[in-house]
């Protein structure tokens, strides 16, 4: 499989230059940039929350942990937990479980982005797959995206 073609109509869409790095199969944020030989820092994950019932991408570094009590404070929603797995197949019919790239404009949604993320030139993230990144440069996502870039996220003891 690669990357979804609403992914790829997306980019061409906003003129976004990008790179498609192919991998094998991994399943976890962690496992995704050691197949792609990165660092944690460089490879992003999309965490989905709901947010008094309403779901925002939080993306964040694949070796941070999401801050839920910050994105409640951010969303001044009153209840934030992960989305379940059936809320993620539903919105994300063109994606494989949990391998959602972090446009949250290419699926409606409003999008959260770790301050820590912002130290790289480029942004790596799931391509829709569990075998497909994208490699953009972080301007190019912060302009289609239209983030809030807060902090949200942090490295928990056993990743440190």
């Amino acid at each position: 499989m690669s990357i979804s073609e609403r992914l790829v109509s997306f980019l061409k869409e906003n003129k976004i230059s990008y790179e498609v790095i192919a991998h094998p199969e991994a399943f976890t944020a962690q496992q995704v940039a050691h197949a792609i030989h990165q660092s944690g820092k460089v490879l992003a994950k999309t965490v989905v929350v709901t947010a008094d019932g309403k779901q925002v991408m939080v993306v964040v570094p694949a070796h941070h942990r999401v801050l839920l009590d910050a994105v409640k404070k951010i969303t001044s929603a009153k209840e934030v937990h992960i989305a379940p797995e059936e809320t993620l197949r539903k919105l994300f019919p063109d994606c494989d479980l949990g391998a959602m790239p972090p446009l949250g404009t290419m699926y409606g949604m409003e999008v959260i982005v770790s301050r820590a993320l912002q130290e790289n030139a480029d942004i790596i993230f799931n391509g829709c797959t569990h075998t497909d990144c994208v490699k953009m440069q972080y301007g190019d996502f912060i302009r289609v995206v239209e983030p809030k870039v807060e902090d949200v996220s942090h490295i928990p003891p056993e990743a440190r």
